[in-house]
């Protein structure tokens, strides 16, 4: 049986994080959480996660900064990565600039989520 896809999540509302990881725990996703951008960037560096969901606005470093920081790795570049905000709106040019896979505007239904993860996921090798 494979591995369940691995996600690294971060955002620093503990209670949006807490129903994140549900969502995605329950769809049979594995997944490492983290409170700030930095942590995140770590995080992605350790696991190599296949799929990042980052908050927008957080502590020590932004999601459209770590955004560019995957972008800008070579052995990372390559992970898609959902940017989760509550402070953009529908159009706006600094998620595509940061190399963003999508975008989810809060608030956003887990079933939202679930489908734009589903979506960028690569193929599973059975």
């Amino acid at each position: 049986m494979p591995e369940p896809p691995l996600i690294v999540v971060a955002e620093d509302h503990e209670d949006i994080l807490f129903v994140l990881r549900r969502a995605l725990e329950r769809a049979g996703h594995e997944v490492v959480t983290t409170t700030d951008g930095e942590q995140a960037l770590e995080a992605v560096r350790k696991h190599l996660p296949d799929i990042v969901v980052t908050d927008v606005d957080m502590p020590k470093m932004t999601g459209l900064d770590l955004c560019r920081a995957i972008r800008a790795d070579e052995e990372l570049r390559h992970i898609p990565v959902v940017l989760a905000s509550g402070s953009m709106l529908p159009g706006d040019e600094r998620a595509a600039a940061a190399g963003a896979s999508a975008t989810l505007l809060k608030p956003f239904l887990p079933a939202q989520l679930l489908a734009c993860v589903a979506a960028l996921l690569p193929p599973r090798q059975v």
